[in-house]
């Protein structure tokens, strides 16, 4: 009982493992041309899925409720969207002398390169007791920026293939991402009572969508024989997102708690989570389009498959421990305050 419990739970991670497996059993299937026409259902209609489905889940008003807070936001939009890129690329410069698969390391550069996720951050935000509507805020404004940026900084540190130029790459944004994310938006205005009363399962029908792109991706992998990965890339490159998380966490948690930050315990929480998590949801479709016919697609995106369940582990093991940082913290300012 208690298995299948931690089956329905985990039942996306186990979800991956059988895409990627059924992609090595049968890779015929997924490819271009073949029975399934990735080249449309997961192109276009998949995608397009995916961000409508975001649209008409972010609600609006708790966007606007925590919008004031400026300061908190720039930090983590910066650091997400620019410190965290900026580092990962100096540090893949000392890593591109080593025998570690290079698409592994540019993959690498990709997740740098990611939005900040819409539900983990807010989750584990909330699990602490941290501030829910300056996560729930960053994460969806950083999803709407990560649609412009994300795509610019891959151009920027990785370059795209001769066959996709930058006008194609913009005009499929366009109309997979922007325009349904926006009429998600606007659909969600007429029916957001209905939303507020039945609670649509938004992230399940999400992550069944994902699990296609990620199936079809892999399918394409499987299917060129040139293709040739060490499983000691694997470890290096699994050790090196642990590293870079836990690092990154720190120095968060460091940054945001000097004594000139203007940082409340609370906000704090929110910036470690969401300064360092970054969204498989929008990411493997924004690598589908950027990298669209590139034969190493499925490799640049293992990290990001890596990564997602990496910051949930990592962010699940540390919510008692920050936790109790936070409560701590906030009876030290209560009783620092001076009695009126």
């Amino acid at each position: 009982m208690r298995l299948l419990e931690r089956m329905r739970k985990e039942w996306f991670m186990i979800g991956i493992v059988l895409a990627i497996a059924g992609a090595k059993l049968e890779p015929s299937i997924g490819v271009n041309g073949g029975p399934l026409k990735p080249e449309i259902t997961v192109s276009y209609i998949a995608v397009a899925t995916i961000f409508f489905n975001s649209g008409l889940s972010l609600k609006t008003e708790e966007l606007t409720s925590a919008l004031v807070h400026i300061r908190l936001h720039l930090f983590i939009q910066i650091f997400t969207l620019a410190f965290f890129p900026a580092t990962i690329w100096l540090f893949l410069q000392i890593l591109s002398v080593t025998p570690v698969n290079e698409w592994l390391l540019k993959g690498l550069q990709t997740v740098g390169c990611m939005p900040p996720p819409v539900s983990s951050a807010v989750i584990l935000t909330k699990a602490v007791g941290g501030n829910e509507a300056a996560a729930i805020f960053n994460s969806a404004f950083g999803s709407f920026l990560g649609i412009i940026i994300t795509p610019l900084l891959l151009l920027l540190f990785l370059g795209s293939s001769s066959s996709v130029p930058f006008t194609s790459i913009f005009s499929q944004l366009s109309v997979t991402v922007v325009v349904p994310l926006i009429i998600g938006q606007i659909v969600r205005r007429y029916i957001k009572d209905w939303l507020e009363r039945t609670k649509p399962p938004f992230g399940a029908v999400s992550s069944s969508v994902l699990l296609m792109i990620i199936y079809t991706t892999f399918c394409g992998t499987f299917s060129n024989p040139s293709i040739d990965l060490d499983k000691l890339s694997l470890v290096v490159i699994l050790f090196i997102i642990f590293s870079i998380q836990l690092s990154f966490m720190l120095l968060t948690f460091i940054f945001s708690t000097r004594n000139n930050s203007g940082f409340t315990p609370a906000d704090t929480v929110a910036i470690i989570f969401c300064s360092t998590h970054k969204s498989l949801t929008l990411g493997i479709p924004m690598l589908k389009i950027v990298f669209a016919g590139h034969e190493h697609l499925s490799l640049i995106s293992v990290p990001l498959l890596i990564y997602h369940p990496v910051q949930i582990l990592l962010g699940s093991v540390l919510v008692p421990t920050i936790k109790s940082w936070m409560v701590s913290r906030q009876k030290g300012v209560k009783l620092t305050r001076p009695t009126v």
